[in-house]
């Protein structure tokens, strides 16, 4: 009998970030240790459904994870299922064939943005009572919710830049007024930025009145609550990841050099001309106060597993702001949070490994809570 866990690697996703998703998957599975698990593959496709692949391979080697035509046309490699959320850890197969598909021990989810990141499918995973890794439902939504986490992390005392936040419905009705607000109590540069989407997706910096308007319609685009922040000049871009539960660690402090006017998602994901370095260029005083802002910002969400927080560093004050934490961090090649970890002695395959084990702790200590009936 083999002891090796039957963990899920879920991807893809109806989001905007679905092909970053496949690209961290693919980087998972390179660097997964198959002789502790042994791997599932369910690829997302854009219209939600969940396609679990035999050939692990087939469903990361793509841009995306294609949609099959029909449900008649499911080839044997490639089979439609849902989660059960009766039967813990059980896939339900959409032609009712139950002899490939595998009880899965715990989930490791690579869905960044909505319907991801955001606690919904963190949700699925509670109801189902499947162990997963990363947070739970209420620290992904809010870290989700940049508006949400900028009033928790103001309540703990985290210093960030000055914002505004706007809706739609306040927007239609008194627009003249948000954009003479803007320009009284933050001035320009400003980024405007969807309150609930990742990877830069939707940012804009407006340097004037005409591009503000512009960069508010396309944050639009993507949610109907959108945040206005003050652009923090001459600041080194920071970033610290945190992995643990109850008692998390911070990890070394990443710099990032943008190959852009701003880190957006053309300069992340497309164009490869940012420059990352590890240790950052700040002090040891300000790493310190990055890394326990780090942990802080963690523990107001009530983090579990892993975050990464990126901050604001003055060059010449050592200020430092929160700018936002992301519970779902990117797992590519040029991603910071695996490479922090592996520049603090932590290397993929063994990142993998913590964080697998801080799902089950975490599941463990949820398992005698009288949470039903």
């Amino acid at each position: 009998m083999s002891n090796k866990l039957n963990l899920g690697i879920l991807f893809g996703g109806r989001s905007c970030e679905h092909e970053v998703s496949v690209v961290s998957a693919r980087s998972v599975l390179k660097a997964i240790d198959t002789k502790k698990y042994a791997v599932y593959l369910i690829g997302i496709d854009k219209q939600g459904r969940w396609h679990l692949g035999s050939d692990m391979g087939q469903l990361v080697n793509d841009k995306e994870v294609n949609a099959l035509p029909s449900s008649e046309s499911i080839a044997a490699d490639n089979i439609l299922v849902t989660l059960d959320l009766y039967h813990q850890g059980n896939l339900t197969p959409s032609h009712n064939d139950f002899s490939k598909i595998p009880r899965l021990d715990v989930i490791f989810p690579l869905l960044h943005g909505t319907f991801g990141e955001d606690g919904t499918i963190q949700g699925v995973f509670e109801m189902s009572g499947i162990p997963y890794v990363g947070c739970g439902v209420a620290a992904s939504a809010i870290a989700m919710d940049k508006a949400l986490a900028k009033q928790i992390f103001t309540a703990a005392g985290i210093p960030q830049a000055p914002c505004l936040i706007e809706t739609r419905y306040e927007w239609d009705r008194k627009a003249d007024e948000i954009n003479n607000q803007v320009e009284r109590s933050l001035g320009y540069p400003a980024f405007v930025k969807p309150a609930n989407m990742g990877s830069s997706v939707g940012v804009t910096k407006a340097n004037d009145r005409n591009s503000l308007v512009k960069a508010i319609g396309i944050a639009f685009e993507y949610d109907n609550k959108i945040v206005i922040e003050r652009s923090m000049e001459n600041c080194h871009e920071v970033e610290c990841a945190v992995l643990g539960n109850q008692d998390p660690v911070a990890s070394q402090v990443g710099e990032i050099i943008p190959g852009a006017e701003f880190y957006d998602y053309q300069t992340k994901y497309i164009d490869d001309k940012t420059e990352t370095l590890i240790p950052a260029k700040i002090s040891d005083a300000a790493t310190a106060k990055v890394q326990k802002l780090s942990i802080d910002a963690f523990k107001a969400i009530d983090g579990a597993g892993m975050a990464r927080v990126d901050f604001f560093v003055h060059k010449d004050t050592e200020e430092v702001y929160l700018n936002e934490i992301n519970t779902l961090p990117g797992f590519t090649p040029i991603s910071m949070y695996p490479k922090m970890w592996a520049a603090s002695g932590i290397p993929y395959a063994e990142l993998i490994d913590r964080l697998v084990d801080h799902a089950l702790q975490q599941h463990r200590g949820r398992a005698f809570l009288k949470r039903s009936f």
